[in-house]
């Protein structure tokens, strides 16, 4: 009996320990899930400096002048000189037409000059005439003197008429020779001799002619780069030629930005070795030297919701929210405006489940 005590006991010593390790391993736990690990986070402080950034950006090559040549008259194509690939000088001829019609009112038109012309002169004449003989008391009636005054007035200005209609003729058979405004290269040629030139339909130019010594690139700026001025310096890459580098200035702004995409068209001039061609693409390297100094976060702790932009601020050991505008991010940091001051600290890697009023150390 004494054995069999013995034994019982021995496990009721046994089910007590087991029990009591239970009971502290639960108030561990307990303890555990009502002290949370404090948060972590890294910290940086507000700066103001001048931000400058680097960018790479899509743009085009294309002729410093350019234009598409119509015919101005009817006609029918007598003679073109030129063709694709063909190099002109400023007055060259490019091609003639011909239209008899315009030959002909042209010569009627000079006739009724001519004829307007001599009427004028010898009704000129009459009225001179008759002016001095009216010096002598009683040659000449008033009336008459007045009348002849007047003709002389009316046929002067009808022989202007026809003298203007005469020019006029003249100028639109000056049109029947097309001439280069400007130095370049024919790039299109869709005419030939003996085709009918139609002063209305501007379906498609007889020729086109491009300057192409002298080439604009056309680079689209994004706003936040709009402090570049003109003659600022910019680096560009010619994909078709081996991605060849090639510096610009930029001479023109258009001083506009696009509201749909938000860039502001930029030009520079581009003198030509004659390896380039109007249409090439090329890639810019724009160097922003920045706005006026402005406070600059890293970049990561700027937070971007649906409804606001903002920076986790940390005053008086608490999270606060404050609200920002980019104006500029490189280089892994941003320029904002906002109610932040020089020197503050902010969160780095911010999100937003970090909640307002949270302690911070």
């Amino acid at each position: 009996m004494i054995k069999y005590r013995n034994i019982a006991i021995v496990k009721i010593f046994f089910l007590a320990f087991i029990l009591l390790s239970c009971s502290d391993k639960h108030d561990n736990e307990q303890k555990a899930v009502q002290t949370p690990a404090t948060p972590h986070y890294t910290f940086a402080t507000v700066t103001k400096e001048n931000l400058s950034s680097t960018i790479k950006l899509p743009a085009q090559l294309a002729a410093y002048r350019e234009i598409s040549i119509f015919p101005k008259v009817n006609g029918y194509v007598k003679k073109v000189y030129v063709d694709i690939g063909s190099s002109v000088k400023t007055g060259q001829l490019l091609m003639t037409l011909e239209a008899p019609e315009l030959e002909q009112a042209s010569v009627q038109a000079k006739e009724k000059y001519t004829k307007a012309k001599v009427d004028f002169l010898i009704v000129k004449e009459n009225y001179e005439r008759l002016f001095q003989a009216s010096k002598t008391a009683g040659a000449v009636s008033p009336l008459d003197l007045s009348i002849a005054k007047s003709k002389v007035e009316e046929d002067s200005i009808l022989c202007q008429q026809e003298k203007a209609n005469w020019q006029m003729q003249q100028t639109m058979i000056a049109y029947l020779n097309i001439t280069a405004p400007f130095n370049g290269v024919i790039t299109e040629r869709n005419t030939h001799e003996g085709a009918l030139a139609s002063a209305t339909l501007k379906d498609k130019p007889m020729l086109e002619l491009k300057q192409i010594n002298h080439l604009r690139l056309l680079i689209d700026l994004p706003e936040n780069f709009s402090t570049l001025k003109e003659k600022d310096s910019v680096t560009f890459y010619i994909t078709a030629l081996n991605n060849k580098k090639m510096s610009a200035v930029i001479s023109r702004k258009s001083d506009n930005v696009n509201t749909q995409y938000r860039f502001e068209r930029v030009e520079a001039d581009v003198q030509n070795d004659g390896t380039l061609t109007p249409g090439m693409y090329a890639d810019v390297i724009v160097k922003s030297n920045g706005n006026e100094p402005s406070l600059v976060v890293p970049a990561s702790a700027i937070v971007t919701s649906t409804q606001r932009k903002y920076v986790l601020a940390v005053r008086n050991n608490k999270v606060v929210k404050v609200d920002v505008t980019t104006i500029n991010e490189a280089n892994g940091k941003a320029a904002v405006t906002g109610l932040l001051q020089e020197g503050e600290r902010i969160i780095i890697n911010a999100n937003d489940e970090i909640k307002e009023g949270a302690v911070v150390s």
